[in-house]
């Protein structure tokens, strides 16, 4: 992502306009990393956002490949500098990492790193990020070569721009997050008004045809013919109301497409790498096609917020022998003992899973073991 070094008032206010174009969180921590590392003309720099377990939620960084980043493993934990600045919380600066004595635990993969900058970025009390910077490019012939006490004035700069971009960001998507929920809100409340009135007409309307079949039958047929009346107005407001809580995208795009564009945003907003590949997948019915997009959307939220997983890849594909559509979740995460039924069916939705793929005379299988990731494939068949 880095072009090469800028200098002075230039680069710090190009880095500045970078943070402030993004709102998803995730763009946000990407534009913090790939200025920092540009801004002081290092070789590598990451961002790691803190849980709340001496960890890291997330983990992003710049100047390392796809493939050294795979062959790294997972994010660093409690060990070495890293630990130390999270729970230090204090800048550090090295003249050469590998001296350090808490240097320790780093992946035999790890790109080779000497001089170091280490910079947390506080709102408030409150520590919502950490900057990484390692191996300053300049020459090193002279052994003069690594970071100033000027890159840490910079990077102090950036880091309470950074700090104000990242907290506006999550502003952002809390904001959208409760937008949706008021909306789930307001649907339910119509959805309970509407079908109650009408249940409750149903039943009074029963009530009087009862009392009316010995005395007066005509009376209590015409009574009949009324609960049919409200019984078909009945469905036909559930029906309009799952219609509306149906997602949009989902009418409008189709399955594959809408899939794609919920993925590239749980890319963005998560350190792990989530990815989709469609295959000679076509239109299916609504039923269908929501029910493969509920699970996919539960499979995932379990493999990104419970597995600690570095990648889930989802899969669609076209079942070779009766044309439908095979469903795979696949992560690399912690895995599970699926003989351990009831509490991993609480844990991680699968009754609600299977019931979505029975309901459309689908099949959901899972294949998990601990230490080994898990598999989430729904079969739906072909029309």
């Amino acid at each position: 992502m880095s072009q090469g070094p800028r200098s002075g008032l230039a680069a710090v206010s190009a880095a500045l306009l970078a943070m402030s174009r993004h709102l998803e969180v995730r763009d946000v921590l990407k534009t913090i990393v790939a200025s920092a590392r540009e801004l002081l003309d290092a070789q590598y720099a990451a961002l790691g956002v803190p849980d709340d377990h001496g960890g890291f939620a997330q983990f992003v960084v710049d100047g390392v490949s796809d493939e050294e980043w795979k062959a790294i493993g997972p994010l660093p934990r409690q060990h070495g500098i890293l630990a130390a600045m999270l729970e230090g919380a204090k800048r550090e600066r090295l003249a050469d990492v590998r001296e350090d004595p808490r240097f320790e635990g780093w992946p035999e993969a790890h790109p080779e790193m000497s001089d170091f900058l280490g910079l947390p970025i506080h709102n408030g009390d409150d520590v919502v990020g950490i900057l990484f910077l390692a191996n300053k490019n300049c020459p090193r012939t002279r052994g003069e070569c690594g970071f100033t006490d000027e890159d840490m004035d910079l990077l102090e700069i950036l880091a309470q721009h950074a700090a104000i971009a990242l907290t506006n960001a999550r502003l952002y998507e809390r904001s959208r997050e409760l937008t949706i929920a008021e909306e789930r809100s307001r649907l339910a409340h119509e959805l309970h008004d509407a079908v109650s009135q009408k249940l409750f007409s149903l039943r009074l309307t029963a009530q009087a045809a009862t009392a009316l079949v010995d005395r007066d039958p005509a009376r209590a047929k015409g009574e009949l013919h009324q609960v049919a009346a409200l019984a078909a107005e009945a469905a036909d407001e559930l029906r309009a109301a799952v219609v509306e809580l149906r997602p949009a995208a989902l009418d409008e795009d189709g399955l594959v497409a809408t899939l794609r564009t919920q993925i590239q945003v749980l890319d963005r907003a998560h350190s792990a790498r989530v990815t989709l590949t469609a295959r000679g997948v076509r239109a299916l019915p609504a039923a269908q096609e929501e029910a493969l997009l509920r699970v996919a959307q539960e499979a995932l939220h379990n493999a990104l917020r419970h597995s600690g997983a570095a990648s889930v890849a989802v899969t669609l594909d076209k079942h070779e022998r009766h044309g439908g559509v095979v469903l795979r979740v696949t992560d690399d995460g912690l895995g599970f003992d699926p003989a351990i039924v009831r509490r991993a069916g609480r844990h991680l939705g699968l009754v609600s899973m299977r019931d979505r793929a029975g309901g459309v005379g689908g099949r959901l299988t899972v294949t998990s073991e601990p230490g080994q990731g898990t598999v989430i494939e729904m079969e739906v068949p072909g029309g």
